[in-house]
């Protein structure tokens, strides 16, 4: 069965076909995705969930538990090892309780 897409176009001008009403633009979330950092190592959702909870830095992220985390909308268990790997290579860990 195939979902029925419909044309979009952004505030940018970029033109996109979604079936569902998420009005997120694919080239505009592409183009805020970070070059470097732990950020730009997450999908999309993940480092959403992050930057809207203000976790926009290693320090910040370790100031939570893995709970806490994986409690924001967006973020789910494939991201943690990735996290978990950033924080150690930066002398960091996550809170524990």
């Amino acid at each position: 069965m195939t979902a029925n897409k419909s044309q979009r176009v952004c505030e940018k001008g970029h033109k996109y076909y979604k079936s569902s009403d998420c009005p997120t633009c694919p080239a505009c979330e592409r183009e805020k995705k970070p070059q470097s950092g732990f950020l730009s190592k997450l999908s999309s959702p993940a480092r959403n969930a992050l930057v809207h909870e203000g976790i926009d830095s290693l320090q910040k992220l370790s100031l939570y538990t893995e709970k806490e985390i994986l409690k924001l909308h967006g973020m789910g268990p494939a991201s943690l090892p990735i996290l978990r790997t950033s924080l150690e290579k930066a002398g960091l860990s996550f809170k524990i309780k």
